[in-house]
């Protein structure tokens, strides 16, 4: 899987941007505020039509202007793909494929496949449980359609409901809908619950040895699913999870209007990460926590790489410079194969990069060194 090239217009800081990309390692060197992270947000954003940083796609256009515009070149599943996302500030974003536009972001899954590390991601594991939901949907919808529908649709329930909730004392005929709602939530929440623990599963297999062998052994990674407390196996296909669901809501119905508050269902959900047996989120150091999430990061690629024969490009962002030389020679020894995008900043040493190619970067225009 590589990206082969990209196009930006008026995407952040680049009124314009054209390149051409290594398939191996492409090193990208400038000072701060030059774009070298907005590059990389771009590239991601191509693959599953979300944004690290931005909650709404007219942040990411440029200031003064109405519309941005990407396009990738892509070489994924032994043929060439066209990628194009046009943002509009007053509109829905248009996204296309070889030319075809596509309905949902859950049809990019699989064309692009990216994991991205940034210095943000250190609250992965210091924020609350959002932190960790966001981390698992990122992944699962770009390997999974359906989950990726399924979570569109119980976002857009969870709004609907939350409004129902907020409003139903001065509207009471709203709560007519209310059983409705909770049906067509427990039947995609239960959709969510059942990819998210087969996800973790995968993750418990892989994780823990990429953090064992990062810290040199001195260190055990724990991760634990967490969701609603009557589903009593996450991985039981969504038919078995439903009633589990509906029983949940019925218990809570009552709180929930008193509280005015949606509190039944897995937008609540939990991945618990320890160290040495400890919650990491109260007890890890801040290089206890930099390796617990480059090694949840590296499993993903690998989880990845398993489900498609193919590495997903690898984004990392002003990392190495955070490491020791032992932990950067352990980033870089699983780097050796897949595309890679590194940034740094000039003065920046990475000796012992595999080969590919060197860019300098400088007010959102890109040069080859």
């Amino acid at each position: 899987m590589q990206l082969k090239a990209i196009e930006l217009d008026f995407f952040r800081n680049y009124p314009h941007l054209d390149a051409a990309f290594s398939p191996s390692v492409n090193v990208i060197c400038g000072e701060n505020a030059q774009g070298k992270t907005n590059l990389l947000e771009a590239v991601a954003y191509l693959s599953s039509a979300r944004s690290h940083r931005a909650r709404y796609d007219r942040e990411l256009i440029q200031f003064g202007v109405d519309n941005a515009f990407l396009k990738g070149e892509i070489f994924s599943r032994s043929r060439d793909f066209t990628l194009e996302m046009r943002l509009h500030r007053g509109s829905r974003r248009q996204m296309f494929s070889n030319g075809v536009g596509l309905k949902s972001a859950g049809e990019l899954s699989g064309i692009l496949n990216t994991v991205l590390f940034c210095p943000e991601d250190l609250n992965l594991i210091r924020e609350g449980a959002a932190a960790r939901r966001r981390f698992l949907d990122d992944i699962i919808c770009q390997m999974r359609p359906k989950y990726a529908a399924a979570l569109g649709e119980y976002k857009r329930l969870y709004e609907h409901k939350t409004r129902i909730l907020r409003d139903w004392e001065e509207n009471p005929s709203l709560l007519e809908t209310l059983d409705d709602f909770n049906l067509r939530m427990a039947q995609t929440g239960s959709i969510l619950i059942h990819y998210r623990a087969h996800f973790i599963r995968r993750l418990c297999q892989e994780a823990p040895a990429i953090h064992k062998s990062f810290s040199g052994g001195r260190e055990e990674l724990g991760l634990a699913y967490e969701t609603v407390k009557t589903v009593t196996d996450p991985q039981a296909s969504p038919r078995q999870l439903l009633p589990q669901l509906l029983e949940h809501q019925e218990s809570h119905r009552q709180a929930e209007l008193d509280a005015r508050q949606c509190l039944s269902g897995p937008h609540k959900d939990e991945l618990a990460v320890l160290v040495n047996g400890a919650p990491a989120k109260q007890f890890a150091s801040q290089g206890q926590t930099r390796t617990a999430v480059l090694s949840l990061k590296l499993a993903c690629r690998e989880i990845l790489y398993q489900d498609s024969g193919e590495y997903p490009v690898l984004l990392l962002d002003d990392v190495l410079s955070e490491l020791d030389p032992r932990r950067q020679e352990f980033v870089l020894h699983r780097i050796d194969q897949g595309q890679v995008f590194i940034t740094c900043c000039e003065d920046d040493r990475l000796s012992g990069l595999p080969d590919g190619a060197a860019f300098r970067l400088r007010e959102g225009r890109l040069v080859s060194l």
